[in-house]
């Protein structure tokens, strides 16, 4: 079962500022993402959300799981001392 990957807005607005050498790193492991989902109870963060998270290097990747309609929605992107900042 594979899932379709959506962005938020500012998410694209993020990837564009980013390193290339990151940005590489980052879409594999969103694609990878997207293929297999790993284990649910590992991803999800703490807390009362729906946030899931995974590791790119020092990028931390903070998303949400749809099953219903098969999506995947990225909700932020960055650094990892400053991506849980704001999160909403």
């Amino acid at each position: 079962m594979t899932y379709t990957i959506k962005f938020r807005p500012a998410v694209e607005k993020n990837l564009r500022a980013l390193p290339q050498k990151e940005l590489i790193r980052i879409k594999r492991k969103i694609e990878s993402l997207a293929e297999k989902l790993p284990d649910r109870a590992t991803t999800k963060m703490k807390g009362n959300n729906n946030f899931h998270k995974i590791r790119s290097g020092n990028y931390r990747i903070i998303y949400e799981i749809h099953d219903d309609i098969l999506v995947i929605l990225v909700v932020k992107i960055g650094h990892r001392k400053d991506i849980y900042k704001h999160l909403s």
